[in-house]
């Protein structure tokens, strides 16, 4: 059985917590299981080089930036395997460029394309632990790329999928997914299972508990992923194809992000080709748009609405001034003062007035909805920031995932 291990910065944030790390592999390797761990950076440690970074230099190059950040997970990775050989367990590191986890060239962001597997494989074989740092990679030239924040997530499914691992498990400091965020209501459960659908859908939309990316690959490749706490015992989260009886629960969770901002280019011409104009350089500059609006067209103008995330939105916002000189736009507006609250189920499919109802609860909250966004199995709402809390509280207790009791702190 191969299983694939990633802990998080927080698991492997000081020497104590790497020892319990080596501990909990060698517990595993000791049932029998071929193990590669992948880790993080020590937690803090990727903001620390990112400060260095930034003290020497107001814009650093992409290139060499990315080589630096890519020392905090060969550090950590090497000090797990030393803790390994130190425990009596035989062990080594790879770097991304040793197993040569090949990517693009898109610094700081960057999307793997090809992992080969040999080298791994030969070192499992032997009985030994594999550790691999994860969030970098190398590009056809020889360059060092990193995969961009959570990007760990990514290399630990990636690599789970390319030697076809029997499980993908990822440890973090929470115990499993939950439907929502416990530490804006006490009354959020654990959930025991969710499906790839419903995970792409809360980790695109907030959750923070899985990258995005690494959500994608384990549906396209079908690794199941078990979420689980580095820190206390439990059964943690299965990740996983839907089974039909996901879908006798509407809703499974409820979502919160306050990392967004809003941008409106006004009085844009309307006319075939407007659109393309304005989101091509924000793709050219690998920018992610999430929620588009566009007003219906008034004397041959209209506004276009985009959200993007925050770390984007000024380059965005000086990217749109240029394109609204191009097109003869009348202004362009950026709102950072926004939050976007969702509700996710693949339930949703086969049950109607799901939209009505969510609309009424946050309307009697006297909460206004600035953008709409559907998709099968989640509605999104962009509202003021001020009011994501108390709507993400009222969303889900009137959805029914209020936990049945809260054990009050000691």
């Amino acid at each position: 059985m191969l299983v694939v291990h990633k802990y998080g910065g927080t698991s492997v944030g000081s020497p104590e917590r790497i020892r319990n790390v080596a501990e909990k592999v060698i517990g595993y390797k000791k049932k029998g299981a071929d193990l590669i761990v992948v880790v993080s950076a020590m937690s803090g440690e990727t903001d620390r080089l990112l400060k260095l970074a930034g003290a020497l230099s107001t814009l650093p190059d992409e290139r060499e930036l990315d080589v630096l950040l890519s020392t905090g997970e060969q550090v950590t990775s090497a000090l797990l395997a030393l803790t390994l050989k130190e425990m009596g367990t035989d062990a080594v590191s790879l770097l991304g460029s040793q197993i040569r986890i090949v990517t693009d060239s898109a610094y700081g962001k960057a999307r793997i394309e090809e992992i080969e597997g040999e080298k791994m494989t030969s070192y499992l074989r032997e009985g030994k632990v594999v550790v691999v740092p994860g969030f970098q990679g190398i590009d056809d030239a020889g360059n060092i790329t990193t995969l961009g924040r959570g990007g760990s997530d990514t290399t630990a499914v990636a690599v789970a999928a390319a030697l076809h691992a029997d499980l993908c498990e990822i440890y973090t400091d929470v115990d499993g997914v939950y439907t929502t965020d416990p530490h804006i209501t006490q009354k959020a459960r654990r959930l025991d299972r969710i499906s790839y659908d419903e995970m792409l859908e809360m980790a695109s939309l907030g959750a923070k508990v899985l990258q995005i990316r690494s959500v994608e690959l384990a549906r396209k490749f079908k690794v199941p992923l078990l979420v689980k706490s580095s820190f206390v015992e439990g059964k943690g989260t299965l990740v996983c194809e839907e089974v039909p009886t996901m879908e006798q629960v509407v809703v499974s969770g409820v979502t919160y992000n306050k990392n967004e901002a809003k941008i409106t280019v006004s009085e844009v011409p309307d006319k075939p080709g407007t659109a393309s104009t304005i989101f091509a350089p924000l793709a050219e500059a690998n920018i992610v748009v999430d929620m588009i609006v566009q007003n219906v067209s008034h004397k041959g103008y209209t506004d276009m609405t985009f959200t993007t995330a925050k770390v984007d939105a000024k380059k965005a916002y000086r990217l749109m001034e240029k394109v609204a000189v191009e097109l003869g736009a009348k202004l362009v507006a950026i709102d950072e003062d926004i939050a976007k609250v969702s509700i996710v189920g693949s339930g949703m499919r086969s049950h109607s007035g799901i939209a009505t109802k969510m609309f009424s609860i946050l309307s009697n909250e006297g909460i206004n909805l600035e953008m709409i966004s559907t998709s099968e199995i989640k509605i999104s709402c962009v509202i003021k920031e001020k009011y994501g809390e108390l709507a993400v509280r009222a969303l889900h207790t009137a959805f029914g995932l209020d936990r049945e009791e809260v054990v009050e702190e000691q």
